[in-house]
């Protein structure tokens, strides 16, 4: 087993879920955050795969914590991080609506989203806190996970969880009326749309998030055509007994960016009494009808680089949670693998689409998308590999993953 220890530090060293690679497959971005739910971090790093050398990339001050990072998919690269805030206090601490992206070149952080928690609003800023940045396949656009200050004020159980993008229509500056409000680099919009309340049985949702772009460059149609953009994402439903049940959604997005700024029913910024909106035209679409998604392992749905297939987890009828995918355009979900001991992990695709890398029976595994034959990478060890990550490099040659060493999170990767 060609498997490679990349760090030593005792300290913890943590990989985001996906795009963690710089695009020359040489270097792996990180946070030190202890594991766990503590946003700790005060650096974002790097380590060399061959050199084992580590850089520090960003450091935060007044005492603001980063991490969750993950990077662009061109060169020179671009970091993306969670940025805390500066000069925390009782009143605004790091919170899941106190929260933002930055860009990180050159050792700066630029805001990718504006806060303007003041009404009036500003059309294509936020008010809360963005979560998980993921760059588009082509590095043009983000996409983020998103909780509202305003509506955490108003009343908590109306401060869902949505899916967001950041795309480059301008630069968004707020009038800046209360000390917590800054500017973003790139215009802000949600594209899920959730309710407090789903009516049971129905395709409503409470909860949009996992979300991941559809494709190199989209998916194409039934009828042949090619939807550019789209975004799959978990929505929470009620089954008919009123039970949570996890499905898959997708919003297909316009391609013209000044699309994004025309408002559909609701306002675009949202008001004091309700969520921003997406843009007119946007709507989600409920892709699967199962008895729910796997709720544990955690994980992110992840297209096929053709468009063709999104892959999910759910349990098979002996409770096995195993790797199923989904056409963008519906259909019966397809199972791909037919596994013992389940998956354990989030999981991605290899970059031309033919496997998909995962954590079972302790090991990191490469699963052949039309066999379904799973074949292990790494060996049975007393410390099985962290479920949070397994990342394939852009060359496909290496997948990167996590493994306690001595009490200490470090880094690995294995020959693919």
């Amino acid at each position: 087993m060609r498997e490679k220890q990349l760090t030593f530090t005792p300290r913890h060293h943590q990989l985001t879920n996906s795009n963690v690679w710089t695009a020359d497959s040489q270097w792996l971005a990180f946070d030190v955050r202890p594991s766990g739910a503590s946003f700790t971090s005060e650096t974002i790093e790097r380590v060399n795969v061959v050199t084992g050398e580590v850089e520090v990339l960003y450091r935060a001050t007044d005492g603001a914590h980063v991490g969750v990072v993950t990077v662009s998919p061109d060169l020179p690269p671009r970091y993306l991080c969670i940025h805390g805030p500066e000069r925390p206090d009782e009143s605004w601490h790091y919170d899941f609506h106190h929260r933002r992206g930055v860009i990180v070149q050159d050792g700066r952080a630029q805001n990718l989203d504006a806060c303007d928690i003041t009404p009036p609003f500003t059309p294509g800023a936020l008010r809360g806190g963005s979560h998980v940045h993921l760059f588009s396949p082509d590095g043009s656009r983000v996409s983020f996970t998103y909780n509202d200050h305003v509506m955490h004020e108003k009343d908590v159980r109306e401060d869902l969880r949505n899916v967001g993008i950041a795309v480059p229509l301008r630069a968004v500056t707020p009038r800046k009326q209360h000390p917590r409000e800054y500017s973003g680099s790139y215009f802000c919009v949600l594209i899920s749309q959730t309710t407090v309340a789903p009516q049971p049985g129905s395709d409503e949702i409470n909860r949009a998030y996992e979300e991941g772009w559809i494709g190199a460059r989209g998916y194409q149609k039934p009828d042949g055509s090619w939807q550019r953009w789209a975004i799959a994402f978990i929505g929470d439903t009620l089954s008919a007994s009123g039970e949570k049940q996890p499905e898959v959604f997708i919003v297909d997005l316009p391609d013209a960016l000044e699309d994004y700024a025309r408002p559909g029913d609701q306002p675009l910024e949202g008001t004091e009494s309700r969520l921003p909106a997406p843009p007119a035209g946007v709507r989600q679409r409920r892709l699967t009808f199962t008895r729910g998604l796997a709720q544990q392992p955690r994980h992110w749905l992840r297209s096929a680089p053709d468009g063709s297939a999104i892959a999910f987890l759910m349990a098979d009828e002996q409770g096995v949670v195993q790797l199923w995918t989904v056409s963008p355009n519906g259909g019966a979900p397809r199972q791909i693998t037919q596994l013992t001991h389940g998956v354990q992990s989030a999981f991605n695709w290899h970059p031309q689409g033919e496997a998909i890398a995962f954590i079972s029976d302790g090991r990191v595994m490469r699963c052949e998308i039309n066999s379904g034959e799973c074949l292990p990478l790494t060996a049975c060890s007393e410390q099985p590999p962290s479920g949070d990550a397994v990342v394939w490099s852009p060359d496909g040659n290496q997948i990167a993953f996590m493994r306690d060493v001595d009490g200490w999170r470090q880094l690995f990767t294995v020959s693919a």
